[in-house]
């Protein structure tokens, strides 16, 4: 059996595996619970009542699409590493590198599924190009967080410690560019301290990926927010999800079963 249909197989069970656990549907139900709760702000909200729907909409349905693929990601994956489907796989000549790509382009297609779901609501709220873009670059993200998950969960093999890796990475990546404002603030007092927490998030910065600038609410309520190219956004992510990727791949390959 050629090796891109045996990655093409680990994709499609990794799909229906997703598909059975209602992943999907409860992400749909928790879009359908967040747009009533937009309603809700919408009807307090004293000025712009339009604009604060679709920011509290969009934020909200971000970060659950978020969290809900994370722990599906490392729950099917910690699953087949306790019920020895892995060793099962990889006794039937298969390479480790193919288990995990399988594994990540299955994962990547429930993303793309994901994505879509959580923008149709917004269609109806917003302009359909801003929400386009913002749709695309919110799977080009959940790509990334994929990624990362798997390399933690073949790292640490415990849910917990991945799913708290995985989660702090996306919220620091998200905020670093914030976190970079506040420790270049020249309201900061000035000091050794101050100056190695700047440089900390320069750091930081070098190594993380810029998803503050994916997704980005403002393009939804802000007729003049400047857009995040797609060519941008397609290089950021093909460089981030690589290397995860390989090292996903080298953890994978010196471990014993």
């Amino acid at each position: 059996m050629p090796l891109t249909a045996r990655i093409l197989a680990i994709a499609r069970y990794t799909v229906l595996e997703a598909w059975r656990n209602r992943s999907v549907l409860l992400l749909a139900g928790m879009v359908i619970l967040a747009l009533l709760a937009s309603l809700f702000v919408r009807q307090q909200a004293i000025t712009e009542s339009d604009r604060a729907q679709v920011a509290f909409l969009a934020s909200i349905t971000r970060l659950g699409s978020v969290f809900l693929l994370v722990i599906t990601v490392l729950q099917g994956s910690l699953r087949e590493f306790h019920d020895k489907v892995l060793e099962l796989m990889l006794s039937l000549d298969l390479p480790r590198s193919a288990y995990v790509a399988g594994k990540f382009f299955g994962y990547a297609l429930l993303a793309a599924g994901y994505a879509a779901i959580v923008s149709l609501p917004l269609l109806l709220l917003s302009d359909p190009l801003s929400v386009l873009r913002w749709g695309f670059t919110h799977m080009f993200e959940l790509w990334i967080v994929i990624a990362f998950a798997l390399f933690c969960i073949t790292a640490f093999s415990q849910l917990l410690a991945a799913a708290a890796f995985v989660l702090a990475f996306y919220l620091l990546a998200r905020s670093i560019t914030a976190i970079q404002l506040v420790s270049q603030s020249t309201l900061a007092e000035s000091g050794p301290a101050s100056d190695f927490a700047a440089l900390l998030a320069d750091a930081m910065a070098l190594v993380l990926p810029r998803l503050d600038a994916f997704s980005q609410t403002a393009w939804l309520v802000d007729a003049v927010a400047e857009p995040l190219s797609m060519s941008a956004a397609i290089m950021q992510s093909a460089i981030y999800v690589g290397l995860l990727l390989c090292a996903a791949m080298f953890d994978l390959h010196r471990r014993n079963f």
